[in-house]
């Protein structure tokens, strides 16, 4: 769909106070915890349910840094031109192209987790064609309307929240009924009997934080969202002052109950620990409910990843100088970035490539770069905020971030944690230094940028 050059080229606020509560949710429920829960379980065991609350506690202290930052000037159609505005031109340059590169990779960890996730049922089928054909239907959905998204979103994400509920209700009553699986009975002493709470030791624990980290990303959405979000002044701090709650409830619930269904040593590092439990129960039919409830959640992400890479994309081209590149600044007559939204759909098809190629080994390589570029987005945000809280805009703000400046060095302690664990573990440097090569030619690509503008300004004044 081409973009029609005659509409109205501003992104209308759309989405609805309820479209972006369950998107907020759904933010943090995603491929990370119902396929890559298996990973960081076999990492750390039971200890992973502290990795999560303390990673749960540095989202929130992001989250309100941000949410102070977005609520300051409601102008500006992204958090990446704060970026722009406090730490540079350069660096707001990198940035951008960085977190539309972040959501791309998302997208393409969707795609290939919907390829294993139909395994289950279909166990000879090429892992990339179900993805394939996920991408397709929601490019088409994501260039209806931006309202046609954020409704979609919604019920994606409804059904992953009833999902989750209803297993950890169903847990609870077979741990207290004592009810026998395959590995035994269910039990809270699950929890401790099989190497106690940190059974891989110290290096286990942290380990695991790649897979953790990466199930929060795409968290800062709301980012994206401010500008085609009505009421943001009410709206947003809602959605970012639920996020403990929905972590304790969600994530720590969760796994907590699994654990105490199911033995961690028991858990394939490969497979969802969600459809595994019931799997493992004799409950055939609920396994399937559970495998499509995942596929839903995958599908979800992917969702907010191609809304997220059209609007980046689009941000990122709306100003730009270039002929060849002009038309990704446009909005189709529906008033979203159509060819912004083709050009990301086309990039994120390359993991079918990938999915080809590397089948076994795609998806950790795909999650640590994520995970990696999303330690330099969370960090340029916890910069910028330190930056902004030093104006005297700051003095007028009224969704002040609890515990400044200590919660902001807390975040950027944590995001340097989390990096030297992915330089420490064989699996994920090779990622990593894909990373650090990306990061270092936007550097260089931003720097040319600058000094373009600067140029161009001086011809303007002289």
């Amino acid at each position: 769909m081409m973009a029609d050059s005659g509409s109205d080229q501003t992104l209308q606020r759309s989405l609805k106070n309820r479209h972006v509560q369950l998107i907020a949710i759904g933010g943090t429920i995603g491929t990370g915890l119902f396929l890559g829960a298996g990973k960081s379980i076999s990492y750390a065991g039971p200890s992973i349910i502290l990795a999560y609350l303390i990673t749960g506690l540095v989202i929130f202290f992001l989250m309100r840094a941000l949410g102070e930052l977005l609520l300051s000037n409601l102008n500006y159609r992204s958090y990446v031109e704060f970026i722009r505005h406090y730490l540079g031109e350069t660096w707001g340059f990198v940035a951008g192209w960085t977190y539309w590169f972040c959501w791309v990779v998302i997208a393409m960890s969707e795609v290939t987790a919907v390829g294993l996730y139909i395994k289950f049922w279909f166990p000879n089928i090429p892992q990339w064609i179900p993805g394939l054909f996920l991408l397709g239907l929601l490019l088409v959905m994501n260039l209806i309307t931006v309202e046609a998204f954020g409704e979609a979103e919604f019920w994606f994400a409804l059904i992953k929240i009833v999902a989750i509920v209803l297993l950890i209700v169903v847990g609870l009553y077979m741990v207290i009924s004592n009810f026998k699986t395959s590995a035994g009975h269910a039990s809270f002493g699950n929890l401790i009997n099989y190497g106690g709470i940190f059974p891989k030791g110290a290096q286990g624990f942290f380990y695991s934080f790649q897979m953790v980290v990466f199930s929060f990303v795409g968290i800062e959405l709301v980012g994206i969202m401010a500008s085609e979000t009505k009421d943001p002044d009410k709206v947003l701090p809602e959605a970012i002052n639920n996020i403990p709650i929905r972590i304790i409830l969600f994530y720590v619930g969760a796994l907590f109950v699994i654990i105490a269904i199911f033995p961690w040593n028991r858990v394939l590092p490969d497979r969802s620990p969600f459809v595994m439990v019931f799997e493992n129960v004799g409950i055939r039919a609920a396994a399937d409910i559970i495998n499509l409830v995942v596929i839903t959640a995958a599908a979800s992400a992917c969702n907010s990843s191609i809304f997220s890479t059209g609007r980046m994309l689009y941000s990122l081209m709306h100003d730009t100088q270039s002929n060849l590149l002009a038309p990704l600044s446009k909005l189709t007559k529906h008033h979203v970035p159509g060819a912004a939204l083709n050009f990301s759909a086309l990039v994120i098809a390359l993991a079918v490539l990938l999915n080809i190629f590397i089948p076994d080994s795609v998806f950790v390589l795909i999650t640590s770069i994520a995970t990696t570029s999303f330690l330099f987005i969370w960090g340029s945000i916890i910069v910028t905020h330190l930056r902004y809280k030093h104006t005297q805009l700051a003095l007028q703000s009224k969704f002040k971030a609890p515990l400044y400046p200590i919660s902001d060095y807390l975040v950027l302690a944590f995001l340097l944690m989390v990096l030297i664990v992915l330089v420490s573990n064989v699996e994920t440097i090779p990622a990593t230094i894909a990373t650090f090569m990306w990061l270092g030619l936007m550097f260089l690509l931003g720097m040319r940028h600058t000094q373009k503008l600067k140029r161009e300004n001086r011809l303007e004044t002289d």
